[in-house]
């Protein structure tokens, strides 16, 4: 499952350019994004961590744990993402349970990848 798939038909998306910020280390956060088109670059202090595509899910930690943002996210390229708010973000994970496991699956993935690096 492609979670870019579940918004094509997105009314009204976000749009960066190259080189412009969805969001920054440090940041109060109220939304989660899908990456619908594009490539964005996820930092973490001087580090990248993650060339994100298609289908990404960004800023979800934000909408579980409301923390500020750990990383900053900047486009590499054109860029079209849908935004969730946290209302939004419930009502699709107890409508769609794929999505739900598609989030927890992402959320594993980023741990043990970081766990490789620090370890």
């Amino acid at each position: 499952m492609n979670p870019a798939d579940l918004f094509a038909r997105e009314e009204d998306p976000l749009r960066l350019g190259p080189g412009e910020v969805l969001f920054r280390a440090g940041d109060d956060a109220d939304a989660m994004f899908i990456l619908l088109d594009g490539a964005v670059d996820v930092v973490i202090g001087e580090t990248l961590v993650e060339h994100a595509g298609r289908g990404a899910i960004l800023g979800e930690m934000a909408l579980v744990d409301h923390s500020p943002r750990s990383a900053t996210v900047v486009a590499r390229e054109p860029t079209t993402l849908a935004r969730l708010d946290e209302r939004r973000f419930h009502r699709l994970i107890q409508q769609n349970p794929f999505f739900a496991q598609h989030v927890m699956r992402v959320l594993v993935e980023r741990v043990r990848r970081m766990n490789t690096v620090l370890g």
